[in-house]
């Protein structure tokens, strides 16, 4: 524990994140999308020490909506999906990244992706780089960044289960 704030340590370095997107989703097609990955990326084996996680190499997207680049930014991240878990009517499932590269320049997320019949949320908390610097710096846009970027993740994921394609139109991965 903190003395001065009265929270664990390790909480004060990382920050939460919470991501929406109502949809009307069908949770037998979220459960054959989140069991066959190939469409998110490639599977990278022995990478994870959790045998309940799957990883994937798998482009993150930052969409720029006001004109001034041609596309999203991308960046190439590992990304750590657990086997989807029927709650009730809701689907919980364990979902993590970090950067495939330079990965002490970029955030490490870990949370999960709850979904019901009319919405996809994704909650957790991630720990901006530099330390104490890194979280004054996420005050300012970090955190606009990784809330685009979750909610990015999120559309492709109801783009997949919706059309069963990729909403980018191809899963390559670039060398970022």
């Amino acid at each position: 524990m903190d003395q001065d704030t009265g929270s664990p340590a390790d909480q004060q370095a990382t920050v939460p994140l919470r991501a929406y997107l109502g949809a009307q989703i069908d949770l037998a097609r979220v459960i054959d999308t989140l069991t066959d990955l190939d469409w998110l990326g490639p599977a990278v084996t022995g990478s994870t020490e959790r045998t309940d996680l799957r990883r994937v190499r798998a482009d993150l997207e930052l969409p720029i909506l006001d004109g001034s680049t041609t596309g999203p930014i991308r960046k190439t991240a590992l990304i750590d999906l657990g086997i989807p878990v029927v709650l009730g009517d809701t689907l919980v499932v364990e979902v993590g990244w970090q950067s495939d590269s330079m990965a002490p320049l970029f955030p490490v997320f870990a949370g999960h992706l709850r979904l019901t019949e009319a919405s996809l949320v994704i909650e957790g908390r991630y720990a901006p780089p530099f330390g104490r610097l890194g979280l004054l710096i996420d005050e300012r846009i970090l955190h606009f960044v990784a809330r685009r970027t979750a909610q990015a993740f999120l559309a492709r994921l109801v783009a997949r289960i919706e059309g069963g394609a990729d909403m980018t139109g191809t899963n390559e991965i670039s060398s970022r």
